[in-house]
Order: structure tokens, then sequence, then C-alpha cells
């Protein structure tokens, strides 16, 4: 966990959250799903003027007619409570009632109009001898409004069908305008600027143009029963623009590392000029060198403080006004450089970085091992030992501990760093934000790149790691808040961000056997066709390198064989 005395922003207690729930009534119309939604008052407190779904927050009462409702075996306590909300508040806004007769058919338009809206909704149902739908309304999503804004809610996204013989009439004191509309159009409308949705409508938006059908939306929701994603964005700055993001996204752990308690203050426009503060203890300065491999260029990192002085990781290309605004942002005291593995865009930079430096700092890592190509040969001027740590005594008596963690896979000398006490992983290529890394053979290996994966989970377990922090690409991590403690850390953290890139290897690993096995006689560029086939045509020269990594491990495995 991030040391509080290291953090940029001074702490704050995010405004607590309120239930609510909220329903995407639906329809199938005759060029697709449509939704219904309305337009919030000029006047209200939360999204004055937005196109929203009908909903509010959860009442007592709500939680007391449970018997007077259907529900579905597998439909917990909460989701019925949250689904009888959904179906009272859409009673209220737009006099739409799933609710049936004994008979099982729906009222009717008119027959809802000469309902009183304003009388307690359970007492009218009963009085009409009607059982509310709870059983066909269905948990989408769970979303828990950003941390930065001043009222809050723990709310699901509900969805339901709308009731045949039925039309909207809305309040005209909450809602306006009822509206059908693809989801489609909806976002394109926003996108045009005359239709104003906000941040969580949009993403729900963009994940039901997915489906074909109503029935489709029900059936993905009632496989678990439970929300297909969860999500408490966060927001930062791109180009001094408000901009959020959701747990997947890539700006995601860095913004939580940066603003834990959700002030917009982090720029995340990638640039070159200046170092970007991450933590007190910790800078970034991105090289000059973006492209198809490198992405926005090489992360190089400042560890440490100006009383301690400073540790470089990754100096990066021999670009002299990288170096230089590396040495600067570093006020000059840099007490080691260390590269994580001899790669072009990482190690040359150390030699000129040393030459600017009043004491010569030494330039650690681990030689290049006789497997690595020409232009990528690095030997260091002392080696590093796996779990040897690097030491500097900082400001006001803080530490700062690099632990060295071999971790050959995408280079044989590869290494991360620790910083042990603010559990941050320093994770040169071995992983990295936005893309996976390339496992080119014979200097890379698939099968000591999967088992050094292993090895920072075990790392990360003991340590309580919550970020990585890669050589190309933001900050990972915090993938996950839990809705009753959103101060917590992210249970996510990196061993979710490790575990998923695992996964996605072993998946890859399964498709490259499936395509030997289909052609047995095939070569690298009959596979690749098969095993890369959700990737860009252009981009299968690459992926041939990693393959080859993949069908080295099967065949080491027992596999087939060439």
């Amino acid at each position: 966990m991030v040391r509080p005395t290291q953090l940029l922003h001074p702490a704050r207690t995010p405004a607590a959250v309120r239930p609510a729930a909220t329903v995407l009534l639906l329809r199938d119309g005759a060029d697709g799903v449509e939704v219904l939604m309305t337009r919030r008052s000029m006047t209200a407190s939360f999204a004055p003027g937005a196109y929203v779904f009908p909903g509010g927050g959860i009442d007592a009462a709500d939680s007391l007619a449970h018997n007077q409702s259907t529900r579905r075996a597998t439909q917990s306590d909460l989701h019925l409570t949250q689904a009888i909300a959904a179906i009272r508040e859409s009673f209220e806004e737009l006099g739409v009632l799933l609710a049936r007769r004994t008979d099982g058919s729906h009222l009717g338009t008119d027959e809802i109009a000469a309902l009183d809206r304003q009388t307690p909704f359970a007492a009218q149902c009963t009085a009409q001898c009607l059982t509310l739908s709870g059983d066909e309304v269905f948990v989408l999503a769970h979303w828990i409004t950003d941390r930065d804004l001043p009222r809050r809610f723990d709310v699901p996204f509900l969805v339901a069908r709308m009731p045949a013989g039925q039309q909207p009439v809305a309040d005209e004191a909450e809602q306006f305008e009822p509206v059908w509309v693809r989801p489609a159009d909806a976002l394109a409308r926003h996108d045009a600027g005359d239709f104003f949705i906000i941040f969580p409508t949009i993403r729900t938006l963009e994940r039901l143009q997915a489906y074909p059908s109503v029935q489709a939306v029900l059936n993905a929701c009632a496989v678990n029963d439970e929300p297909l994603f969860t999500s408490c964005p966060r927001a930062g700055l791109m180009n001094g623009h408000e901009s959020r993001h959701m747990e997947h996204e890539p700006p995601f752990g860095e913004l939580a590392l940066v603003s834990p308690d959700g002030q917009i203050v982090h720029e995340l426009a990638w640039q070159t000029q200046r170092p970007v503060p991450l933590l007190k203890n910790v800078q970034r300065l991105t090289a000059p060198n973006p492209g198809f491999m490198t992405g926005p260029g090489t992360n190089s990192y400042l560890v440490g403080d100006p009383v301690g002085g400073h540790i470089a990781i990754d100096p990066g290309p021999d670009i002299p006004e990288h170096i230089d605004r590396l040495w600067r942002a570093a006020g000059g005291d840099i007490r080691a450089i260390v590269c994580t593995h001899s790669h072009p865009d990482h190690s040359p930079g150390a030699a000129r970085l040393q030459a600017l430096c009043a004491e010569k700092p030494p330039i650690l890592g681990l030689p290049s091992a006789p497997t690595s190509r020409e232009n990528s040969r690095f030997t260091p001027e002392r080696a590093l030992a796996d779990g040897e740590r690097l030491v500097l005594q900082g400001q006001d008596g803080a530490t700062h501990t690099l632990q060295v963690v071999h971790t050959p896979g995408h280079a044989a000398n590869h290494l991360c760093l620790l910083l042990e006490e603010d559990g941050l992983l320093f994770s040169g290529d071995h992983i990295l934000n936005g893309s996976t890394t390339v496992i080119d053979p014979p200097d890379g290996h698939m099968g000591a790149y999967l088992e050094s994966l292993d090895k920072l989970d075990r790392l990360c377990e003991l340590h309580g790691v919550d970020f990585i922090l890669p050589a190309h690409g933001y900050v990972l991590g915090d993938l996950k808040q839990t809705p009753d403690n959103l101060s917590a850390p992210g249970h996510g953290g990196a061993r979710a961000a490790i575990a998923h890139l695992k996964a996605h290897r072993l998946a890859r690993e399964a498709k490259v056997a499936r395509a030997m096995q289909s052609q047995p006689q095939g070569t690298m560029d009959d596979w690749v066709k098969i095993a890369y086939d959700d990737v860009p045509e252009r981009l299968w020269p690459v992926a041939k390198r990693s393959l080859l990594a993949h069908v080295e491990r099967i065949q080491s495995l027992g596999g087939f064989n060439l």
C-alpha cells in the first residue's frame, strides 16, 4: 500500500453513496433494440437536463414489498428490492407499470392514468389485485458514482421488457420528453451535441449495442443473475479537459495511484517535455520514441527525493534531450542507474546519463545472454542479484527500497524492481499496459515468461502490491473497488493484472495448439492466420515471434513436433 506521506494530494473523504435503482425499459424495434429515455429537469440536483433511464432512490417500503412481487429462484433479496424500486420509479416518473393481474395481463395506459402516482405505490397495487413483476427485472450493470462528485449513488442498471399496451407519460416534474431510441442513435446524437447523456449512460448504451434483441439482453443477464459489469469510474484530464475511465481502460490505474480520492487533477495526455509526478518519490519521464513497438514511448522512472537522491530506472534510448531532462528532473542527484534489460529502447541512454552526473552513479542490471541480438547487447558495471535491495535514505527519515527481481522471458536478462515501502512494481517490458510484450526466441522464452509471472504474483501477494509501473503505457492496478468501502485499496490490484495477463497468454497458447492440430504439416505462416485471427494482418510478422515461443513451449510439454 502506498504510504500516505508520499501521496501528491491530501486525503479527503468522498461523499457517501446512496442506494438507488435505474431501469432500462426495452422493446424490439424494426432496426434492433430500443430503450426508453427521458430528459431530466433542468433544475435537478443531479445531471440536470441529461437524458436518462427512469429511476431514483430506494425507499424502505421497497424492501417490505417482497410478498407483493414475483421473484426468480436465483434472485437475491437485494436484487428483488432493487427491482421493486425500479418498478415503482418507472410508474411514478413515466406511468409504466411492471405488474400483472391475476390472469397475467398488464394494465393499459388509460387504466394506469386513473391511478395516483403520489399515493403509496404498494397499497395501490394491492387494491388493484396486481402482483409486481420482480422476476421480469434483471440486473444489467452496477454503477457507483465517481468519487469527485458531490452527490453519489450506488445504483444497479436494471433491464426489463416494456409491457405491451402501455405508453410512457412523463410526470413533467422530474422527467420530460420520453423517447424511444436505439443505443447507437442515442450515442450519435450525444456526439453531435443535441442529446446530453452522462458517462455511465454512455458506457451502458455502448454495451447494449451488442445485443440483437431484447430477449438476448435478458438471457445474458439471467446466466448468473449478477451484474454483467461493475464500475466506479475515475476522472482525470486529457489535454486539460475532463476525461472519465472505467476499470478496464488504460488510464484507470494511474488515476487510482495519483489521486485515489478522486480529485480531477492528473493530466493523462502523453508528452515528453516534462516529468510526470506519480508520487512525491516517483516521477516518470517518457522518451520521445513513440512507435509500433514502444507505444507512447519508453517510460524512464526516477525513485527518490532531493535529500536521499534518486535511482533512475530505464534511461531509455540514447536521445540527448531526453537524458538531459531526466538528469534535470533528478536535480542532478542520481545515485544509481538500473536497466531492466538490454533492449535498445531501455539501456543505451545509461552511459550518457552517467556522464552528466558529478558523482558518477553505477550502471546496474544483468548482462546480456549469448542469445541476445546484436543491437541488444548490454554489460552493466555491476550485475545485480535476484533479491538484492537498493536503498535510499530520503527526507524526513523515509526510506525507498527497490528489491531486484530476475524475470526472464521477454529477455534472458530482464529484471523488475519492487518499491517495497509503497507496494509498487516497476515491470519493465514484462508487463505492459495496452498490449502484451513480444516473446522473441531464443533470448525470449515463453516458459520462463510464465514462470516469472507466477514469481511476480507471489511477490505482489507478499508485499500487498496494488500498482504496476510498466516501461510502456499508464500505471496498472486498482482494478476493482468494493462498493461498501470505496476508500479501501482495490482488491484487484497488481495480482488481478497479472492473472488477466497469464490467462490471455494461456488462451493464446490454446489457439496455437489448435492451429497446429488442425494443420500438422503447416508452417508458421499457416498457423499465425488461425492463432492470431483476432489480430490485424499487418501485425502478423511480429505475432509470429511470440507464436514461435508458444510452439516451443508446446513441444517442450510433449505437444506437437515440427
